[in-house]
């Protein structure tokens, strides 16, 4: 009888945060540090909060629209019977 080899999970690959650009760098966030990379690095249209592959900088779309869900409840959540501030913006 041949035994079934357990199947390993999937290894993750690493990922980072974009957090903000400054000048020709841009500042992720990765495992609760800052790193920077050169801004042209990056593929074009990243903006701050896309979730990114590190091995390859390309953008995790999945990952991304996930997170900024994350935000949008969390924002919800913290504005819950408040009255908003002024102004117009979204994040």
């Amino acid at each position: 009888m041949k035994t079934k080899k357990k199947q390993q999970p999937p290894r993750s690959r690493p990922q980072g945060t974009l957090d903000r650009f400054e000048d020709k760098l841009a500042v992720l966030i990765v495992d609760g540090r800052q790193v920077t990379r050169p801004r042209e690095e990056l593929p074009p249209g990243a903006r701050e909060g896309d979730v990114l592959y590190l091995d390859t900088l390309e953008v995790d779309a999945v990952a991304t629209e996930r997170l900024r869900n994350e935000v949008r409840e969390a924002r919800e959540r913290a504005m819950k019977g408040k009255t908003p501030p002024p102004g117009d913006f979204d994040l």
